[in-house]
Formats: C-alpha cells, structure tokens, sequence
C-alpha cells in the first residue's frame, strides 16, 4: 500500500495554469456567462466570476475563482495557483475591496477583506475538508495565503 501523505504537492507547469485560467475566463465571456460557474455544495467548491477594479488602470477586471459558502458570506483563497506573489485580483480587491461576484444563481455587490485568527483558522480548515493536499499547495508559496472573505454589500449600483 502506497502512503501518499508524505508526498510533495506537483503542479502543472506554470503556463499550463496560466492557459487553462485564460480558456476558462475566455468560455465564459463568450458564452455569456452560461458556462464557467457552479454552485459550492457538500464537499464540493464552487466557481464564481469576481470583477474588481484595476489598482493602477481604474478599468474592470475580471476572474473566475473557487469558492465556498459560510452563511451568506464567499470564501475564496488568494493563492495565485499556488505560484509566488499576490494575484493581481488580491491586489486589487485591497486597494477596492467594494466588487461584484456572479455566481450561479445571480450578481452579488460584495465587499472583500482578509481572515484573521480564529476565522482565518476556521476557514482555512473548511478548505482543508474539501481539498486534503491543501496544506502541501500552501507550502509550496513562501507566504501565507490570504483566506478572503467576500461579505454582502448594500452599495447601490452593480
């Protein structure tokens, strides 16, 4: 019997990562966002599309990201797949944390911010049940990954 627990993470090469994120946003936009977004459920993520404002161009951004539900927040990871550095839409979100999500079920306003103590613990282990090679990802980066919490927001627009 094989022990696969001391295994190291092995991702995909970097610009397969980068290729399967662009194919998968392009899907999306082409199909007018028919195809691309899921509903998290059971033991099972979700994919929603984030929209955030450029920090240095002011112009719309969008990405598609794993996420999970915690009452009527999002939960999502800035892990820029599991490469180093902040993803681009982290970065942004900090500098406008008021975005919009569409998830399967419709738009949602937001407002994004990072975990902290005994949330980011608690978030960070509801991640753990879902995906068990989450910590070995992790250890890949030499940072912490931010756990954010995207919180309903009542600004008006959208």
């Amino acid at each position: 019997m094989r022990d696969d627990r001391n295994k190291a993470a092995r991702l995909p090469p970097r610009w397969f990562i980068r290729l399967a994120w662009s194919t998968h946003r392009g899907l999306y936009r082409v199909t007018g966002g028919r195809f691309g977004l899921r509903r998290a459920k059971g033991n099972r993520w979700g994919m929603m599309h984030l929209t955030t404002i450029g920090r240095r161009t002011g112009q719309q951004r969008g990405v598609i990201l794993g996420y999970l539900d915690d009452g009527p927040n999002l939960v999502t990871l800035a892990m820029n797949g599991w490469g180093e550095g902040e993803p681009a839409w982290w970065l942004n979100l900090q500098a406008h944390p008021e975005v919009t999500v569409d998830v399967a079920d419709g738009r949602r306003n937001v407002r994004g911010r990072a975990a902290a103590g005994d949330e980011r613990s608690r978030l960070w282990e509801k991640w753990r049940e879902i995906d068990a090679e989450l910590d070995e990802f992790a250890a890949l980066r030499s940072g912490e990954t931010a756990v954010v919490v995207l919180e309903p927001s009542h600004r008006a627009g959208g």
